[in-house]
């Protein structure tokens, strides 16, 4: 592993590396637990290729208020190195400060985060604690230019806070947050840990028990802020600890909330002796919901039921649905423009998505296997029109509500976060430009064995869809206000489902949604 330790040296080494993606985990050194799994998180391959890893320890003087621990902060560049090497980085930058600040502190530009998200937890007893570390590390940003930016979710507020100054900035990079780690009596991992004797490490185990309570009693059914923040504050002074905030806010926005209501975040900063701690619980009613809308072509479904495997939720593929219905509507011969005559075939209609083994999704309607022939040019020619329908969207609406009642899963769709799931905790529209999708189409039908008219009539006929999509009276295809889009023109499947992770973590954090395995219990 490489040490850096000037600009000049970390821009020969930067220079090297041109081609390839750079991910970079900043820390303040004495390192633990939790900043190797950031490293190991950092060296995993993307698309068969290895990013290289870039490790910085930097004690950064502008986050210490006066009469902190600046001073005494635990050091030792050997030991970083040994573990920083040892969990997949490839180089170690080690600046002093002059390098940094080459004109000193009092000569550097802030970085000033948004005020409101300094107004709870951490920010009104650190004051100038988040414009320090927002400063340093957009410095470090500027001359790293990494494509992702590693950071623990322990840290929630200070992760929230470096996700809104690279947003707001339009730094060209991923935020991506990673769990809490925990030491085997279940503190989170810290460097400030250290600093505790035996006896304290004994008392300050409280901290973990009280949030643990809390969370029990949330279980129970009581989602009271006062009551849970009560709790917790009851058990820290019983174990003769000094909290010095126990709050329950809103994981985004950061502000207080009354009631613990879809997914909060209880947190608590507490000194055991001269030494203060942070941890927090996000407390979530329901699975989560994201809902993937777009226009027809977009690949929605391909890249909806990997992402699904991946974040270990269901796949709810309601297009096929609306496609099986259509099926069925030409399987009896029946009017498919005509409600009417549509309306009857809801009745007691036994639809059908069943994943295999495998990961593959079979569909049947009133008993019929139709995986392959809802994919046939007839059935997508009449799919708007059948879909249209008002009783139509009426009697699938309520089904696929029914199949997320109690969330896990990914839908996608026309009008998933619109009219089915408008309180998903992800929405996203997913698009391509119509000549992409015509592309993609062609080679799809091909691939199926169908018959490959024209690209521009193909082009023409997407663009009609979109139309009827779009202008139909019941539930159109349109774009919900919190959604994001996701132009995938030029995208890779796997770079699709990356951006796809990544707007999923941004609102979902691991601590409170691991992925494939359960939700632990703190």
């Amino acid at each position: 592993m490489r040490l850096l330790q000037t600009r000049a040296e970390l821009a020969a080494w930067r220079q090297e590396q041109v081609g390839r993606l750079l991910h970079f985990v900043p820390t303040m050194g004495s390192l633990h637990g939790g900043h190797q799994q950031l490293l190991r998180r950092a060296a995993e391959p993307v698309s068969a290729s290895r990013p290289a890893v870039l490790l910085s320890v930097f004690v950064n003087p502008l986050q210490f208020a006066p009469g902190e621990d600046f001073a005494r902060y635990p050091r030792d560049l050997a030991a970083d190195a040994a573990l920083g090497e040892a969990a997949g980085a490839c180089a170690l930058f080690a600046p002093a400060p002059e390098e940094l600040f080459p004109g000193g502190p009092g000569e550097l530009t802030r970085v000033i985060p948004p005020v409101s998200l300094q107004e709870t937890l951490c920010g009104p007893g650190r004051p100038g604690h988040f414009e320090g570390v927002a400063t340093v590390v957009c410095r470090l940003l500027a001359l790293v230019r990494p494509d992702r930016l590693l950071l623990g979710e322990k840290d929630w507020q200070q992760l929230t806070i470096l996700r809104r100054v690279v947003a707001d900035l339009a730094l060209p990079l991923t935020v991506q947050g990673c769990a809490t780690v925990r030491e085997a009596d279940g503190l989170a991992c810290s460097s400030r840990l250290r600093y505790l004797s035996a006896c304290e490490r004994r008392q300050a185990s409280a901290v973990r028990e009280a949030l643990a309570s809390a969370f029990t009693l949330w279980r129970g059914g009581t989602g009271s802020a006062a009551a849970l923040t009560g709790a917790v504050g009851r058990h820290l002074e019983a174990a003769g600890l000094a909290a010095e905030y126990v709050q329950l806010v809103h994981p985004s926005t950061l502000r207080p909330v009354a009631e613990a209501d879809g997914l909060s975040l209880l947190a608590v900063a507490a000194r055991c002796g001269n030494t203060r701690l942070i941890d927090h619980v996000f407390l979530m009613n329901r699975a989560p919901i994201v809902a993937i809308d777009g226009p027809a072509g977009a690949g929605k479904s391909t890249v909806t039921r990997a992402f699904a495997r991946r974040l270990g939720l269901l796949y709810l593929d309601t297009g096929a649905m609306y496609r099986a219905l259509t099926w069925w509507v030409r399987e009896r011969g029946v009017d498919p423009t005509d409600p009417g005559a549509v309306a009857p075939l809801l009745e007691g209609l036994d639809l059908q998505l069943v994943m295999e083994a495998g990961g593959e999704q079979r569909v049947r309607v009133n008993g019929h296997e139709v995986s392959e022939a809802i994919r046939s040019p007839e059935v997508t020619a009449l799919v708007s029109t059948v879909a249209a329908h008002a009783c139509v969207r009426e009697a699938l609406t309520r089904q696929q509500q029914a199949m997320g009642q109690q969330g896990g899963l990914v839908a996608e769709g026309r009008d998933i976060g619109t009219a089915v799931f408008p309180d998903a905790d992800c929405k996203v529209f997913l698009t391509a430009t119509v000549a992409e999708r015509a592309r993609r189409r062609s080679v799809d039908l091909a691939q199926r064995g169908f018959a490959v008219p024209d690209l521009a009539d193909l082009e023409a006929q997407i663009a009609e869809r979109d139309h009827l999509d779009s202008s139909r009276p019941v539930a159109p295809l349109r774009q919900a206000a919190d959604a994001v889009e996701l132009v995938t023109d030029g995208l890779g499947i796997d770079a699709v489902i990356q951006r796809l992770v990544d707007l999923f973590r941004e609102r979902v954090p691991e601590d409170a949604w691991p992925g494939p395995t359960p939700i632990p219990v703190p």
